[in-house]
């Protein structure tokens, strides 16, 4: 039932589009019944016409006097009209309650499709804003083509299998409701004799239903899985090529897909079962009716004679319909749960990076940035231990060290992408995570070692961020990173889309379009994690030259792995095992020579 309830929360902002498909449901429910029982004169004009009836008296809201009322006027028309008047307004009246009736089906439908396509935009963009909100740790966990599968599957799926269903939940229980209170006051021996059958057909519904939500749930994260595998496959294909590992990415792919297929299989199977078991019983239910109530009305001693009891069975077999509906819906919603499981997980995911209510703006750096006795762990495994460190404004500073000695963490802790876990980093005296979010970062500029281009133009790329562009500034911004040249060259100069990821460019020029990128933010903070560590030796200098342009002026953090880009560095912090063990300029550090960054140096001097 919390999932029921956390279904109908995602429709709580369109209750009042949700209560106007109610009303529409609940009209063209009265208007199907009242159609259905003009067979009652319609019968009685054929093969009894009525007698004449005197006045039934004053209006009671009883069976009795409405029979006896409907008796009254047809008994007159047929004696003033004839009978084929009294036939042709039976037909009439069939016509207009026929035409009200879808009339108001196509409404409630109508604000149904409203409801189900805002429901499903907002879940996804929910979900998206999620993403964005969440702390990079997030991520080192979960599957790219996972999260993809619930924000495009998963999130489909709900839309199919549980909002769809809301369709049928606002419509047919309607409708029975409104069949079942006709039934009783018709005979309510014979509806509830119908009634005590339910039981029944519940629990064998529930039986096969109860399985339906884990079988979903399986094959959703199998999906997840298997989207995975394409993922990782499109992104290592030149590896996959090169080592000749396409039988063993074909094979794994295939056991992945299969597991998939088999479990596809049994949902589809329990879901297809839902239609007909639930039209079986019914159908046992109204020959049970029929002969029930054909043989009382045989011996006359019901309370039903011929015509009623046609009516009542028509009416009684008009409920099938919905009561089938509203069984596939139950075993769809079964189905959707496994998604809203996963959506949950994401949405429901802790945002460890927060911004407090009452964060400090910041719109300048000052003085300095300082580690105050700072540790982080990932996953309880210790990967910074007491840092201390201050770096003063206009100073550049690298961090070197062993892979896996925490220098991209600590980079990272700067700008609030991970938090600490004890200690604080300030900004001028004041703790980051006192000053307001997007301050922050505005203070700072990113260059990574592997340079983030999305699919689009130069412009947008450069100018990324920026609501309305200044071509000129994206241009000088440009030039100063050493891409304008072969921006040029392109076909469409500026306009040109560089691909996804940039893959119509080369590594240098994807770098240096990176950094055209931090040029035109304009920080006073850089963060630069090595940049020209995978690039040929021209794309190097190039690179190189536009980051030594890039940090002019600037505060600097550098993330070395070569240490011959970072020995005009006005401080060298050497990390090992998550502890700074040295500090000190080029010439300080290369003088210990028993010292971490002098062996450093003498093995990349080999």
């Amino acid at each position: 039932m919390d999932k029921i309830r956390l279904m109908l929360k995602y429709i709580a902002p369109y209750k009042w589009s949700a209560a106007k498909s109610v009303f529409y449901n609940i009209l063209s429910a009265v208007f199907a019944l009242f159609s259905l029982t003009l067979i009652i004169p319609f019968l009685n004009i054929l093969f009894r016409p009525p007698d004449a009836v005197p006045y039934p008296g004053e209006f009671r809201m009883t069976l009795e006097y409405l029979s006896q009322l409907s008796k009254y006027f047809f008994s007159n028309l047929i004696a003033e009209k004839g009978p084929g008047s009294a036939l042709l307004l039976v037909s009439g009246s069939y016509l207009v309650a026929a035409i009200l009736k879808n009339g108001f089906i196509f409404l409630a439908n109508n604000t149904m499709a409203y409801i189900r396509a805002s429901t499903v935009r907002d879940l996804r963009k929910k979900m998206y804003l999620k993403i964005l909100r969440l702390p990079l740790s997030f991520f080192t966990d979960a599957r790219k083509g996972d999260l993809m599968t619930r924000i495009s599957n998963d999130v489909q799926e709900i839309e199919i299998s549980v909002v769809a269903s809301l369709t049928m939940i606002f419509r047919d229980p309607i409708t029975v409701l409104v069949f079942v209170v006709y039934l009783f006051v018709t005979s309510y021996q014979l509806t509830l004799f119908a009634l005590a059958l339910l039981p029944v057909s519940g629990w064998l519904i529930g039986r096969v239903s109860k399985t339906l939500r884990s079988s979903s749930l399986a094959g959703q994260q199998r999906l997840g899985r298997l989207l995975s595998v394409v993922e990782e496959t499109l992104s290592g294909l030149r590896i996959i090529k090169g080592f000749n590992a396409e039988r063993k990415m074909a094979e794994q792919f295939s056991t992945v897909n299969n597991q998939y297929s088999r479990i596809l299989k049994r949902v589809f199977r329990k879901a297809y079962l839902a239609s007909p078991l639930s039209e079986v019983l019914a159908s046992i239910v109204v020959i049970l009716l029929l002969f029930l109530g054909g043989s009382l009305a045989l011996r006359g001693t019901g309370s039903l004679d011929s015509e009623q009891l046609i009516a009542f069975v028509l009416v009684f077999s008009q409920i099938i319909q919905p009561a089938k509906n509203i069984t596939t819906a139950w075993f769809n919603i079964q189905k959707g749960l496994g998604s809203i499981d996963r959506l949950e997980e994401v949405l429901g995911a802790e945002e460890k990076i927060t911004e407090r209510k009452d964060a400090i703006p910041v719109k300048e750096f000052k003085e300095s940035i300082e580690f105050r006795n700072v540790s982080f762990s990932y996953n309880s495994e210790p990967v910074l231990r007491n840092i201390n460190l201050t770096i003063k404004k206009g100073q550049t500073v690298a961090i070197v060290g062993r892979s896996g000695a925490g220098k991209s963490t600590l980079a990272d802790l700067i700008p609030r992408f991970i938090d600490v876990d004890s200690g604080a980093i300030l900004i001028d005296g004041r703790d980051v995570r006192d000053l307001k979010m997007a301050d922050l970062r505005n203070l700072m500029g990113i260059v990574s070692q592997h340079p983030i281009l999305f699919n689009a133009t130069f412009i947008e790329n450069i100018a990324f961020g920026e609501e309305i562009p200044d071509p000129e500034k994206v241009r000088n911004a440009a030039t100063i990173a050493n891409a304008h040249e072969f921006i040029k060259e392109t076909e469409e100069g500026y306009d040109y889309n560089v691909g996804e990821g940039g893959n119509k460019l080369s590594g240098g020029q994807r770098q240096r379009i990176s950094i055209a990128r931090a040029i035109m933010a304009n920080p006073p903070i850089l963060i630069l994690d090595e940049a020209t560590s995978a690039l040929d030796t021209e794309s190097e200098r190039l690179v190189q030259d536009a980051i030594v342009k890039l940090m002019e002026n600037r505060t600097s953090v550098v993330i070395a792995h070569r240490l011959s880009t970072i020995q005009n560095a006005d401080m060298i912090v050497v990390l090992d095992g998550g502890s700074i063990v040295e500090t000190g300029t080029h010439e300080e550090l290369i003088r210990k020579k028993e010292g971490f960054y002098s062996r450093l140096h003498s093995f990349q001097a080999i």
